[in-house]
């Protein structure tokens, strides 16, 4: 039997053994597992031990392996308690036992069809739903979101919002977004409805009380409210098959969780809560980066008026990234010869679940990765990009994310984001508008929202010691006796280290560029130290009045680039508890308290760099009614870390390997054993 590296995510055997842990501890009470996950080592335990192993060399010790655990406990009289564990699986033994007083554990699929049960069985939303005297044949659809903090209600109580919708088709594949109805409710904890009340319509409108029949002419032809390719009418047929033949198979290797391809190998981790992370990635066996993930998502939506404030949502937070993983499918969501890695987490009675499929690793052609034709000799030198994929895609409430990192034989590493699904709709009064969203059917408002990322970036450049260095371009002046620049175009780079943990903002006039150095280990041939640039996704920040709630809980937003000295369970921007958080706990907070404490220095350190991008989503009727996919890419790229071009060595493209084929020439054209040639 192999031995879990210690990245490794947690096994099955490994998870019932937990579960039984913790369940010795509860004897007699009822138990809802919420998570079992791995509590990775600490860095101080890993290094070392990453250091024998990638020397060949037996590790001295080996960091024994750890579990984090939430569970909801039935409490005195009955009530519920949530506690989270810290497990030692090698010695059976509970390290640590923390009730969380006035948290919430995030919503999964399970609470969300009990909210929904809870509310289509009080008979006050029958009657509400009766009062709206809906089309026949209507079939209402009640989606539950969690309750973002807006300072109208008690946050120790956990809270679900349902917005209420409904189906026309007799089809539980047809767009219920397209029928947004003019009612909500809130249910508590206990599953009781607490609150019912219909929504506003106009800008000077506010939560009503009384509800208003349905305008039929709201209803619309099912080729503009239908995107299920079942529900459509014929799809076009222009489209040819396009295949990825790989003849001599895949250039990557896999042996359980550890992959390497080109001069690439790294190990490929998976959580409930963010889904896809990457560890010790390596190039030729240097030290880059110690982990690599996306720590937070926020989505918070424009709609001043109340109770729309209360669609803001953390989305891996507040419903986990890795626990709404799809099921990847052959020929669908990645093309190509594909390996499969599943992810697993647990049930609520603490036994392992499998998520099958959740990640896919494939090669991609990726366009010419350099070329030079020289003019003389009319040859052509030209070697095409191939790049390394590894991808997950989940799906929350209305929207799918698609989540890739791209690695490069230039030694280059891309994070992609890709944002599709459906838009979340509000009712309108047909003939009204509103300044913060776009009409996109009769009668269905689209709300302006924002998606903001943050890119947790811990690099390991040439070891754990590291620097956040900010380089600016700038023109040289005219004029001055001290500085040569007679005709006016010359211009230089100024650069300043950081020192302290601290929030950084972009500057295109400037051309700002953020580089993670090691000023221990200098380029021989320039001079300066070794180092990885961060290629930011421009974008805008958060939008909310920074004293709004929105603002308190998701503190990354206010900056595009962090800089935080390591520490080993800080992970995620917003703060571990995001569910109806009250704010004070995120990355700007943190900082502010370790600067109290003298703690902050970040030069020559192990440090964290956090990178904010995201999308300020103004909806289009294009995005009706699916969205075509929306693309952000974040880049990594070596800067002055090798003494030459990296990908150099990759092999010249020729036709014998390629085998294009002229259309209009035959099925077949002559295969040439060349480089290719003007």
């Amino acid at each position: 039997m192999s031995i879990t590296h210690p990245f490794d995510p947690l096994t099955p055997a490994e998870i019932a053994k937990i579960a039984a842990i913790v369940k010795d501890v509860f004897q007699g009470k009822r138990l809802n597992f919420r998570f079992i996950t791995l509590k990775e080592p600490a860095k101080a335990e890993m290094v070392p031990f990453l250091h024998a192993e990638h020397l060949g060399q037996a590790p001295s010790s080996r960091p024994s392996r750890s579990s984090r655990v939430q569970v909801i406990a039935e409490g005195p009289s009955g009530s519920n308690e949530l506690i989270e564990l810290l497990v030692n699986i090698d010695s059976n033994t509970i390290i640590e036992k923390s009730p969380l007083v006035g948290r919430h554990s995030y919503i999964d699929s399970n609470y969300m069809q009990a909210v929904e049960k809870a509310c289509r069985a009080d008979p006050r939303i029958d009657d509400e739903i009766k009062k709206l005297e809906l089309p026949p044949g209507a079939t209402v659809v009640i989606e539950a979101w969690a309750y973002a903090t807006d300072g109208m209600n008690d946050m120790n109580e956990r809270t679900t919002m349902c917005w209420f919708y409904m189906r026309l088709l007799n089809d539980p594949d047809a767009n219920y977004y397209a029928y947004p109805l003019d009612l909500c409710a809130e249910v508590s904890e206990d599953l009781k409805v607490t609150k019912i009340y219909h929504l506003p319509s106009s800008e000077t409108e506010n939560i009503r009380e009384d509800a208003q029949p349905y305008d039929y002419r709201k209803v619309q032809p099912t080729e503009m409210s239908e995107y299920h390719p079942s529900l459509r009418p014929p799809p076009r047929t222009t489209t040819k098959p396009y295949q990825v033949i790989q003849p001599e198979g895949p250039s990557f290797q896999v042996e359980g969780n550890r992959l390497s391809w080109e001069k690439w190998t790294m190990r490929v981790g998976f959580n409930y809560r963010e889904g896809l992370t990457i560890h010790d990635v390596r190039y030729e066996g240097r030290s880059l980066f110690y982990r690599l993930s996306l720590a937070e998502m926020f989505v918070p939506y424009g709609d001043p008026r109340s109770p729309y404030p209360r669609k803001a949502a953390f989305d891996l937070g507040n419903d986990g990234a890795g626990i709404n993983a799809n099921n990847l499918r052959l020929g669908c969501d990645c093309l190509g010869l594909i390996k499969y890695f599943d992810g697993w987490h647990n049930t609520a009675a603490g036994e392992p679940l499998k998520l099958p499929n959740v990640i896919c690793c494939h090669e991609q052609d990726d366009g010419i990765l350099w070329k030079h034709t020289n003019f003389r000799t009319q040859n052509a030198a030209v070697t095409r990009s191939r790049i390394l994929v590894l991808q997950t895609i989940i799906t929350v409430s209305n929207y799918e994310y698609i989540f890739a990192f791209h690695f490069g034989q230039d030694a280059s590493i891309h994070y992609e984001v890709r944002a599709t699904g459906i838009l979340s709709t509000a009712p309108i009064n047909i003939g009204d508008k509103v300044g913060y969203g776009t009409v996109v059917a009769p009668g269905v408002l689209a709300p302006y929202h924002q998606h903001l990322f943050s890119l947790r970036i811990d690099p390991a450049i040439d070891g754990q010691a590291n620097s956040l260095q900010i380089e600016e371009s700038k023109p040289l002046p005219v004029n001055d006796p001290a500085v040569h620049n007679p005709f006016g175009v010359g211009y230089t780079t100024e650069s300043n280290i950081v020192t302290e943990e601290s929030g950084h903002d972009l500057d295109h006039a400037k051309n700002r560029v953020f580089k993670i150095i090691n000023e221990n280990n200098v380029n021989p041939i320039t001079g300066t130290p070794v180092g990885f640039k961060l290629l930011p996704y421009y974008s805008q920040l958060l939008l909310a009045q920074k004293d709004s709630y929105h603002s308190k809980r998701s503190e990354f937003g206010q900056h595009a680039v962090w800089v935080t000295r390591y520490q080993d369970d800080e992970l995620f921007p917003a703060g571990r508890h995001t569910m109806q958080s009250l704010g004070g706990e995120g990355i700007a907070s943190t900082i502010e308290k370790r600067q109290q404490e003298g703690m902050s220095g970040v030069r020559n350190e192990d440090i964290v760099v956090w990178h904010t991008f995201g999308s300020t989503h103004n909806p289009r009727i294009e995005d009706w009614p699916v969205m075509p996919s929306e693309k952000l890419v974040v880049g990594l790229k070596p800067v002055n870390f090798f003494t030459g071009n990296p990908g150099l060595d990759v092999a010249v493209s020729t036709q014998e390997k390629n085998q294009s084929v002229l259309v209009g020439e035959g099925s077949h054209s002559t295969v040439s054993k060349s480089s290719c040639r003007l």
